[in-house]
């Protein structure tokens, strides 16, 4: 799962939001094997603020993850994030 916020018009209570309450949250998602994030930079174009990347062993597993109490409060808290997001889910291709 790939989630890509816009830029905050408080970058730093955003940040501070996010760091202090949202990472703990996606931390108790059940199954979760990887969570890493990304501030990208776009040459000479326009880029998200910040990625989400979030890597579950297998679809079984995420599909399960989707269905917890964990995963819908985590849902929640981003609403409130103070900015826009967009998730993308789908086939992950090694290519190494």
């Amino acid at each position: 799962m790939t989630i890509e916020y816009d830029a905050p018009a408080d970058p730093v209570a955003f940040e501070t939001r996010y760091a202090d309450e949202h990472i703990p949250l996606v931390r108790t998602i059940p199954g979760l094997r990887r969570f890493v994030l990304s501030h990208p930079r776009a040459a000479g174009g326009s880029a998200p603020y910040l990625v989400a990347e979030l890597w579950w062993d297998d679809e079984a597993a995420f599909k399960a993850a989707l269905a917890t109490p964990e995963m819908a409060a985590t849902g929640e808290h981003a609403q409130g994030s103070g900015t826009t997001w967009r998730s993308f889910v789908g086939e992950v291709q090694d290519c190494l």
